[in-house]
């Protein structure tokens, strides 16, 4: 699902000179987002177990805040500052997810659906509002915080849902394998189905979360758990790493960086 088969369920209107805020939908776009929900995931569980779960909250709100503040601050898209929001969306969603799990002892079962119907509350709010969901609206205050109220909730919702079939016998590995099937799903269905690109997009966007996750913590957690027992430092280390590298080659190239936005 890229910016050209989105291009065509833009809702009509007149063009607007404003930069767009969100980045234009590539390959690239699709790969840092699953590196960012996998080094969210072990940033996350590094950081509580290294400062302990509620000063971790503590520092990934304050990061998330400021993150944030930066994207809404800026008049147009730009690379590391939007993929900044990202990451920080990415840890802090996890922990949200964690925090009703291991502190509050909300199972899976209960957290999966919270967050689901939480995403689905947005959607309509956020429909309901601006008679759109797409992601090339996105050049007016009120809709940017729909949009990253969006995104938080498919953080939260993907963390929950990965970890519950992760516990349910299937593991990291099966569940890696498990999304990365699901995730052509929403294409296929666009391409071949009728599904409209607007919802193929959100999505495959919701599944990238569990799916990079599962990976990730395949990779970090000890061969008693299934995985290759890398150790989340390390593995949120690679990851940051191949973020910063794609990220770099898009800040130069501006290969994500698309036409004006249609209102």
């Amino acid at each position: 699902m890229t910016t050209d088969h989105l291009a065509h369920h833009r809702p009509p209107g007149h063009v607007l000179h404003t930069a767009s805020k969100v980045p234009e939908v590539t390959v690239y776009f699709w790969i840092i987002k699953v590196l960012t929900t996998g080094m969210g995931e072990t940033a996350s569980d590094f950081l509580a177990h290294a400062c302990g779960p509620i000063p971790a909250v503590g520092l990934g709100g304050l990061a998330l805040v400021g993150a944030l503040a930066v994207q809404f601050a800026v008049r147009r898209y730009v690379a590391w500052i939007y993929w900044t929001a990202v990451v920080m969306v990415s840890v802090f969603g996890t922990m949200a997810a964690d925090v009703l799990h291991v502190g509050l002892g909300v199972p899976y079962t209960l957290s999966t659906p919270f967050f689901m119907a939480a995403l689905a509350a947005v959607f309509a709010l956020w429909y309901r509002s601006e008679g759109t969901l797409s992601i090339h609206s996105i050049h007016t205050r009120r809709r940017e915080l729909f949009y990253w109220a969006t995104v938080l909730a498919t953080f939260a919702l993907g963390t929950a849902a990965g970890d519950l079939t992760a516990t349910i016998g299937l593991g990291y590995l099966g569940s890696a394998v498990l999304y990365a099937v699901a995730i052509a799903v929403p294409a296929v269905a666009h391409r071949w189905g009728g599904l409209n690109a607007v919802a193929a997009f959100w999505t495959a966007y919701v599944i990238t979360r569990p799916l990079g996750a599962s990976v990730a913590d395949w990779m970090a957690v000890g061969h008693g758990r299934g995985g290759l027992a890398m150790g989340l430092g390390p593995v949120t280390l690679s990851w940051t790493v191949a973020i910063l590298g794609f990220v770099g080659y898009l800040a130069v190239s501006r290969k994500d960086v698309g036409r004006p936005a249609l209102q």
